[in-house]
């Protein structure tokens, strides 16, 4: 059974603010692009574990999947899947997962 999904407040703003940097450039392309990062956020409870380990942390609670070049981290506890940031796959993760949650 999946488990349940919640996402920190940190994630809904990191994502918002990537799908309005692409906007200014194409509003089409910003649309399908939150379209694929909620399909493959919604598609992470199902089966947690496929996704990568952070090579970064090493923690195998901590994982993400990557999506044309953004990292999707997530941790898995017993209860849920907290999507714990999103940003772009350049950007150093620990300055996104220290980035506060509120």
């Amino acid at each position: 059974m999946a488990l349940p999904i919640r996402s920190a407040s940190r994630a809904a703003r990191q994502l918002e603010t990537i799908i309005e940097y692409i906007a200014a450039d194409s509003p089409r392309y910003a649309a399908v692009f939150a379209k694929r990062i909620m399909q493959a956020v919604r598609a992470i409870p199902a089966n947690p574990e496929m996704g990568r380990i952070i090579p970064e942390y090493g923690d195998t609670k901590l994982r993400e999947k990557i999506l044309h070049g953004y990292r999707i981290v997530y941790r898995i506890t017993p209860q849920t899947v907290e999507i714990a940031a999103i940003c772009h796959g350049s950007r150093l993760i620990q300055n996104a997962l220290d980035e506060p949650s509120e």
